[in-house]
């Protein structure tokens, strides 16, 4: 199945097959549309293959708590989840945040509030990067493609055991139902597991409750520092356009792809417009707008959210500058809709 040759697949299965690439042994689960595939793909492979493992919990939050534990015995381990199930996500998460483990989890962006609808948003947005009682120490990276979906998944293991905070895919209901081709490459880095508790015969206490407010302050102030430090290798963004537009385009996931076909189209028309694509959504590439923006006299954000997006931008940059949006909650923006809206 690995090599050069492309395989048409969707992108639930594909998400399996990048967990696998990466390593994973084992997957914690609770199955909730639009990520059942990858559940259902998993439980496939650890019916084939020994080493895999699959537990099917009673509910996210056990879930997340199993791929901790799997974690301290230095196993790589993830957990997949949706719209309801990613907000029970976020107690582990917070865990995990707090105790600096590699944890990664899958999300599919489904419609709010509460269960919704089933099919597509990015409401999640402020879940992923700061759900939880944190400070929001964590990777989240935003694919756009199918073969991102892939790649991508195998850097959010890569990643989480390299720097040691957890790590969310964050799709959505469509990329996760889209089929496809794709290639599925073999890894090249497979950054090595450890056991977290360590040696067997000495005691390891990884605190995550603290009695004194000082305590808790110095780890704190310790993990928010690294992540500042390490945030300028883990960042990632893409642009398009740049040189001839006047006018910029913010635009994250499915959205930035609409958001490309687009900015073709209007440029066929006569129109420029620069795209500024964030794949990771934490950490946000914030001085490398802050030094883009100055030649722009407006910001357009387009997102299928009542503004998280913006809201996420807005927090991260310096420059004053007029901004516009294209917003429509848990709906799907084409690219014909918005040439129209822009030509």
């Amino acid at each position: 199945m690995f090599g050069t040759k492309f395989e048409f697949m969707m992108g639930g299965e594909i998400a399996a097959y990048a967990a696998k690439a990466a390593g994973a042994k084992i997957m914690f689960g609770y199955p909730i549309t639009p990520t059942t595939e990858i559940l259902e793909t998993w439980a496939k492979f650890a019916g084939e293959k020994s080493q895999l493992k699959f537990v099917q919990t009673e509910d996210e939050t056990s879930a997340g708590f199993g791929v901790i534990g799997a974690i301290l015995a230095g196993v790589k381990a993830f957990t997949t989840s949706a719209g309801p199930g990613h907000v029970l996500l976020q107690d582990p998460i917070s865990m995990a945040e707090a105790m600096r483990l590699p944890f990664v989890v899958i999300i599919g962006q489904r419609g709010g509030p509460s269960t919704g609808q089933v099919i597509y948003s990015q409401q999640e947005v402020n879940l992923a990067c700061f759900g939880g009682n944190g400070e929001g120490l964590r990777q989240v990276y935003a694919p756009s493609n199918l073969q991102e979906l892939y790649d991508l998944t195998i850097l959010a293991f890569q990643n989480a055991w390299r720097y040691r905070f957890p790590t969310i895919v964050l799709a959505d209901g469509y990329l996760l139902k889209a089929k496809g081709k794709v290639n599925l490459k073999k890894s090249r880095v497979n950054y090595p597991t450890i056991s977290v508790l360590g040696d067997e015969k000495k005691i390891v206490n990884l605190a995550n409750t603290f009695n004194m407010e000082e305590d808790l302050n110095a780890v704190l102030e310790k993990n928010i520092h690294e992540y500042k430090e390490k945030s300028k290798e883990i960042v990632s963004f893409e642009t398009h356009n740049l040189r001839n537009a006047k006018e910029l385009i913010i635009a994250f996931g499915s959205v930035a792809s609409a958001c490309q076909q687009a900015l073709e189209m209007l440029k066929k028309a006569g129109k420029n417009y620069a795209l500024f694509r964030p794949i990771t959504l934490r950490p946000l590439a914030s001085k490398t707008l802050n030094n883009l923006l100055p030649r722009f006299k407006k910001i357009i954000f387009i997102e299928s959210s009542a503004g998280q997006l913006e809201k996420l931008v807005k927090g991260a940059i310096d420059v004053k500058i007029e901004t516009e949006n294209i917003r429509k909650p848990a709906m799907a923006i084409m690219a014909q809709e918005i040439y129209e809206r822009l030509k």
